[in-house]
């Protein structure tokens, strides 16, 4: 087989995706039930509720990019970083898949490095937030925002994530 079916009943080609089988309903109900930190932090917080809060952190005419920033992994799955340096096809793949998002949703290719820089300040949010004490510093160059996380439930994520995407698209 090769493909994957999703939330919506399509069938997605991870390795040859088409920006026509890219549905925001897969990517806000995947990335609702995947868990931040390969499920590592103190409370349930999902790619999703993440996705939302890198988009509320950018100027508006990067948000949708924040909001669809980690849609790759809805198709694949995540990894994390310190995994992800080792296994640059997979790196390629996610690229592939991104590159079809942004294609699908109308955005520039590649993703803005503020994008990048954004979802680092919500990495240092999350690791004071939604970690245990570290064994050592993050050194992520960044500083957290002000407002601490209360993470949600899936379902209310996938529905915040829906409801952002319909503010950004008037859809």
């Amino acid at each position: 087989m090769s493909w994957i079916q999703t939330y919506t009943g399509r069938k997605f080609y991870s390795v040859d995706p088409r920006a026509e089988d890219i549905d925001v309903r897969d990517i806000a109900h995947s990335l609702s039930n995947l868990c931040r930190f390969n499920g590592h932090c103190l409370r349930y917080y999902s790619v999703a509720e993440h996705s939302v809060r890198v988009a509320r952190a950018l100027p508006s005419e990067l948000s949708l990019w924040g909001l669809l920033h980690d849609a790759g992994e809805a198709y694949l799955t995540d990894l994390p970083r310190p995994v992800k340096q080792f296994l640059p096809q997979f790196s390629e793949l996610e690229d592939r898949v991104l590159c079809r998002v942004a294609e699908r949703f109308g955005l520039s290719w590649p993703m803005p490095a503020a994008v990048k820089h954004a979802d680092n300040v919500l990495l240092a949010t999350e690791a004071r937030d939604l970690m245990a004490p570290p064994p050592e510093a993050w050194n992520l160059g960044v500083e957290p925002l002000a407002e601490p996380i209360e993470p949600m439930m899936p379902h209310e994520a996938e529905r915040w994530f829906l409801e952002e995407f319909a503010r950004l698209t008037r859809t």
